[in-house]
């Protein structure tokens, strides 16, 4: 499970992130620190988030 929890964090990650860019974007963060951060808050999310999805599809 583990191997399909990284091949789903491969994809759920960049997904996140860029989503959060997005959202901090239309919020008017326009700075690098506010764009990092969004980046850095999708990374940390869609590590539970692979586990979730890979453990729904495990079973």
């Amino acid at each position: 499970m583990l191997r399909l929890a990284s091949l789903l964090y491969s994809l759920i990650s960049t997904s996140l992130a860029g989503t959060f860019i997005i959202v901090a974007l239309v919020a008017g963060q326009v700075t690098l620190y506010p764009i990092v951060a969004a980046a850095i808050a999708g990374f940390v999310v869609a590590a539970p988030v692979s586990w979730l999805v890979a453990r729904q599809l495990y079973n």
